[in-house]
């Protein structure tokens, strides 16, 4: 499964083509908020990793969400996946970070609570 900390799930969509898994690397530490981006990406047939910090092995995932409070924006960035970063919609300036070190998208909290797996979705380039 990986190192001491880490979470694999998978439970597969319905309509989700079993044939194409994707990977999605969580970079959350906070418990509740690890199952808030969890439970709703594992429902929609991802295979989420939870942890606190990239790793070596953050290149081997289709698409990373973190949190921008917990991770340095540019350390993320240059993991190479597709990035979605969420962060609290008074902090401005991480934002802004994010956006300048070239995370993907950057959406408030409430915004990725709310379309998690539709944003991943659409990090994630079509297999077919």
């Amino acid at each position: 499964m990986g190192t001491a900390g880490e979470r694999a799930c998978r439970v597969p969509a319905p309509a989700l083509d079993l044939s194409i898994v994707v990977r999605v690397l969580a970079l959350v530490t906070d418990l509740m908020l690890a199952s808030r981006v969890e439970a709703p990406l594992t429902a929609a047939g991802y295979e989420v990793t939870v942890r606190g910090e990239p790793g070596g092995d953050a290149g081997a995932f289709d698409a990373i969400v973190a949190d921008l409070e917990l991770v340095e924006p540019e350390a993320v960035a240059a993991a190479g996946p597709p990035c979605l970063g969420f962060y609290s919609h008074v902090d401005v300036e991480t934002r802004r970070r994010a956006e300048a070190a070239g995370i993907d998208l950057v959406v408030p909290r409430s915004r990725m609570a709310r379309e998690l797996p539709d944003l991943v979705a659409g990090l994630v380039p079509p297999t077919t």
